[in-house]
């Protein structure tokens, strides 16, 4: 079915990255970055259904070689930290033809990135192993109407209360530095993703599909469902060989969870309902619950010794429910469901917040492990002698991929604040998994009392036809 994934980053000289390889690698192209001398070939890489550049009308005709666009960012950013290009990475609805992909890219790149100024390089990959995707380059250097690169950012001086530039007490005036787009807006992050989202809908829409992504988490929408964790190509393939994975055995768990949760919140409305109008009604002489009893106790036995086995656990977690809580009218038993369900909100708020942070810590554990396990193919790397490099990322091309993704993923977190703690993150992942099975223990000894009380519930309605059937009788004797 359709997902909602689309990280976005930035390629960095600083990192070792540069734009030339990065547009190489995506396209499948072979292109030589002028500003280092390195070549990379990457004409033996398999899934690239499409390539294409898309540019502003100012832009020079020239920039739609690749090699030349990308050769032209690196030459004009001169310092070893420079910042080369952004890249984003959405994937494609499996529901939409290849046309319609296609089409619903082109949308994309256009709408938010070409018509405000940006020269777009994008390539769809799909390998057919279900997970077709798109890679989008965007520069990240404002062109001029001219088509010459401007700058990124300008110079601009403090001003006093007054509108005067306020000395520094060097000789010169206070200033700072402003940047000269509002491409590098911290909220972009969030427009684009929610942009993605409604062109994929739109495109899904017209072509006829029910199916429908959003960029919001479950909790931003305010859905209490347990999100499953992105399986991701590798995960993907070994689930489809049927070999188990850790991400594929947490989603498991969670799509049980999830059953569970929705299974529970249906029955206990039902009885919730059901319970408020027995109690609204008025008990006489003989108290209505007492009539349920009796009637359940009428209702015919099963003539399997399975089945009577099960009406006498019933019956008797039915009795332990109502003599364990000392319920004696339907308005104690209201009471006690409502309880019950109040119950059931704590503690599936509970499940739900312990889920969502299990699911995030299994990630940074996955990048970490992910990290590691491929570190030493990019230490390798970095002793490649510079003639050989584009062989050697060739076959290690899924390899140096995991690691590079791993990378930005943990990079990520440290500018985020967050320490890198893989012992901690398990510590604190097995004490959640523990804490919610206690909660799933409570979840499901509240279903037993959940199924004691919807027998009260049939016995109301065996109970009632009953009474119908003998009026009907009354009715038809007075005749």
């Amino acid at each position: 079915m359709a997902i909602f994934h689309c990280p976005i980053k930035i390629i960095q000289r600083s990192k070792g990255k540069s734009a030339v390889a990065a547009a190489a690698y995506r396209s499948g192209t072979k292109l030589t970055n002028e500003w280092d001398g390195l070549t990379h070939d990457y004409t033996r890489k398999g899934g690239i259904i499409h390539s294409e550049i898309m540019l502003p009308a100012h832009a020079p005709p020239e920039f739609s070689d690749r090699s030349i666009l990308w050769n032209s960012v690196e030459q004009v950013e001169t310092s070893k930290n420079s910042q080369l290009a952004r890249e984003i990475e959405a994937a494609l609805p499996v529901e939409l033809s290849p046309e319609e992909r296609l089409a619903l890219v082109r949308a994309y790149v256009k709408d938010n990135f070409v018509d405000s100024g940006m020269c777009a390089d994008f390539a769809i990959h799909d390998k057919g192993t279900g997970n077709p995707h798109v890679h989008i380059l965007l520069t990240i250097r404002p062109l001029e109407e001219s088509g010459e690169w401007g700058a990124k950012c300008r110079k601009v001086y403090d001003l006093d209360k007054d509108g005067q530039r306020i000395p520094d007490g060097k000789g010169g005036y206070k200033n700072h530095r402003e940047d000269t787009t509002d491409w590098n807006d911290k909220g972009n992050a969030e427009k684009w993703r929610a942009a993605w989202a409604a062109c994929a809908n739109k495109a899904l829409e017209s072509a006829g599909r029910p199916e429908r992504i959003d960029h919001r988490s479950y909790k931003r929408q305010g859905i209490d469902k347990i999100p499953s964790v992105h399986l991701g190509v590798a995960a993907m393939q070994m689930e489809k060989r049927g070999i188990p994975t850790r991400k594929g055995n947490l989603n498991r768990q969670i799509a049980a969870d999830n059953r569970l949760l929705k299974e529970i919140k249906a029955r206990i409305t039902r009885l919730y309902n059901w319970s408020k109008e027995q109690a609204e009604k008025p008990e006489g002489k003989e108290s209505i619950l007492l009539r349920l009893w009796q009637a359940r106790q009428e209702m015919d036995s099963p003539d399997s010794r399975y089945g009577k086995i099960k009406d006498l656990k019933e019956q008797a977690a039915l009795y332990s429910l109502l003599l364990g809580n000392g319920i004696t009218t339907m308005r104690q038993l209201h009471e006690k469901i409502s309880a019950m369900n109040k119950s059931y909100y704590d503690l599936r708020g509970k499940i739900v917040s312990a889920e969502r942070r299990i699911k995030v810590l299994d990630e940074h554990l996955s990048m970490w492990e992910q990290y590691e396990k491929h570190k030493g193919i990019r230490r390798q790397l970095d002793k490649v002698r510079p003639g050989k490099k584009g062989q050697f990322e060739q076959r290690h091309e899924t390899e140096l991929a995991l690691y590079e993704a791993a990378a930005w993923y943990l990079e990520k977190l440290k500018s985020g604040g967050e320490a890198i703690t893989p012992k901690k993150w398990r510590a604190e992942s097995e004490k959640l998994a523990a804490q919610k099975e206690i909660h799933y223990q409570e979840m499901r000894s509240m279903r037993e009392q959940i199924k004691a009380v919807e027998n009260l519930r049939k016995a109301a309605d065996q109970l009632e036809k009953s009474q119908q059937n003998q009026s009907r009788k009354k009715e038809d004797n007075q005749l």
